[in-house]
């Protein structure tokens, strides 16, 4: 870039810099140093400075600094040529590839382009294979924290499995305590304190004497005295007890302890998840994760039970309509309805009422034609398709033996090993409709380990009825993610069959008798 008096002019850019939870080679610091040298090498000049730290980049959400640089760019607050950052991944790892390429546009129409220091792209020389390389980075970038973030809840879930507490509030009459890696209690830990040591483990105990009355105290006003929830929290609070960290009782509080089974020494996770920032939703309860006796009891089983029965037979009385009117009656009142919503009437059925009674609050919704805002017909899918994958998986096993073959599953990749030798993967593949009514099936494998032969059922719309199988040898389609969609290129055609009798057929053994002439 040259000036009015023919002297050279560095180019005027902008760094962005963002670090979540990564290892310290993406510090702030580090990534500052390779992009002044980087700067330095090709002329330019740092003007500005925009970064977010500690910030998740799987959205754009709660990072201020760059909506602060796209604001300033599209409005020209600054002046600048380009970008710099370390490389894609620090941009973001967006889970849908298209919202970076939706940033990078934005910034494009400006004359501000997006420079990744320590992954240089040919865009001048190549755009074309530059572009490809791009897309392919956004989404390797958006995998690793998929990848990260499965790693995180298996972890969690192994914790979980062995009796370790996994963040939250430990809850009123209890604590965390904190254990070394042998076993060895350290210390008590305080509303708000964390593990510092990464080998260190928390464990649930029961809290101090006196809560624990409380507790305990609570179960019997309401079994033995028959006390609601609210009346219990009313005489609580008149009495002076306060509360876990010196709050108020509510009916809310009260029934958590009557309803949660860590107050029998039972640890359970995945309750509810919200993957990769995502909206919370429920779980069913063959997906939660448990162990029980993982601590000490604060009441006995026999207390805990007891409750339970009385929660449940608040309702017995009801028929299913009058549950159902009530439903209606509190859906009018309050405009909408949710568990919560449910469980703060003092007077009504109790939201585990539905659960037990109707197989579920979505279940009880569709009764009475309510909608709620997220769509949980999902849960029903997938209940029904682990129903219908364990059938197929029974006959694909039968047909196999039929076939005179050895089969044997292998757990920890979850494939099938036929006679010893070749791992065959069976996938259900799930339909999905586009917002444009079109229709798509996603695949995706294990990066580190890829089956011989992936044999993928397509299911239709209603995701109900298998349409047809494709049989992936691993030799042709080394994959770990594929896009199906109504009409596929006709080589990929070649590998889609109305049934898997074929591959039966192929595996089948038979008897070869040798002919020896008299």
């Amino acid at each position: 870039m040259i000036n009015n008096k023919g002297l050279l002019q560095k180019i005027p850019v902008a760094q962005y810099l963002r670090m979540s939870t990564d290892h310290q080679q993406y510090s702030l610091h580090n990534q500052a140093d390779f992009i002044a040298k980087f700067a330095e090498k090709h002329n330019m000049e740092i003007l500005h400075t925009y970064d977010d730290a500690g910030k998740s980049g799987v959205s754009i959400a709660g990072r201020d600094s760059l909506k602060k640089l796209v604001y300033d760019v599209m409005e020209g607050i600054i002046s600048i040529q380009a970008i710099l950052l370390y490389d894609v991944s620090r941009f973001g790892r967006f889970q849908e590839t298209d919202e970076a390429a939706y940033y990078t546009h934005l910034f494009r129409m400006h004359g501000v382009e997006l420079i990744f220091c320590a992954e240089p792209l040919p865009t001048k020389e190549f755009p074309l294979e530059a572009s490809v390389m791009l897309n392919l980075r956004r989404a390797a970038a958006a995998s690793l924290s998929k990848n990260i973030s499965d790693k995180v809840f298996l972890g969690q879930a192994n914790l979980i499995r062995h009796g370790y507490h996994q963040g939250g509030i430990a809850g009123y009459g209890l604590r965390r305590i904190l254990i070394d890696e042998k076993g060895n209690i350290k210390e008590i830990l305080s509303f708000g304190k964390r593990k510092s040591i990464q080998t260190d483990r928390v464990i649930l105990a029961p809290g101090p004497a006196k809560e624990v009355r409380i507790v305990n105290l609570i179960y019997d006003m309401f079994i033995e005295q028959y006390i609601p929830e609210f009346l219990i929290a009313d005489k609580l609070n008149r009495n002076g007890t306060p509360a876990e960290n010196g709050t108020l009782w509510t009916r809310g509080k009260i029934h958590t302890i009557l309803t949660n089974e860590k107050y029998i020494g039972n640890n359970v996770y995945n309750r509810t998840s919200s993957k990769l920032k995502t909206k919370t939703v429920k779980n069913p309860k063959e997906e939660w994760v448990r162990c029980n006796k993982a601590y000490k009891k604060v009441v006995s089983i026999k207390k805990f039970l007891k409750a339970q029965e009385i929660i449940q037979a608040r309702s017995k009385n009801m028929t299913n309509e009058e549950l159902l009117e009530y439903l209606r009656l509190k859906l009018q009142e309050k405009g909408k309805l949710s568990g919560v919503i449910i469980d703060e009437d003092d007077f009504g059925p109790s939201s585990s009422i539905y659960k037990s009674r109707f197989g579920g609050l979505i279940r009880a919704y569709q009764l009475i034609e309510f909608k709620p805002e997220h769509d949980y017909t999902y849960l029903e899918i997938n209940n029904h398709l682990r129903v219908f994958y364990s059938k197929l998986i029974e006959i694909f096993k039968t047909e196999i033996e039929n076939c005179n073959c050895k089969i044997e599953y292998e757990p920890n990749t979850q494939e099938f090993i036929i006679n010893n030798n070749m791992s065959v993967s069976v996938i259900i593949c799930k339909c999905k409709k586009l917002k444009s009514g079109r229709l798509r099936w996603k695949i995706r494998l294990e990066p580190n380990h890829i089956p011989d032969i992936t044999i993928v059922i397509r299911m239709d719309s209603e995701n109900k009825l298998p349409v047809d199988y494709f049989i992936l040898p691993k030799l042709d389609f080394n994959f770990t993610r594929l896009i199906i969609k109504e009409n596929n290129p006709a080589l990929f055609e070649l590998y889609r069959y109305n049934d898997i009798d074929l591959f039966y057929r192929l595996l089948k053994r038979i008897q070869i008798r040798k002919q020896y002439a008299a």
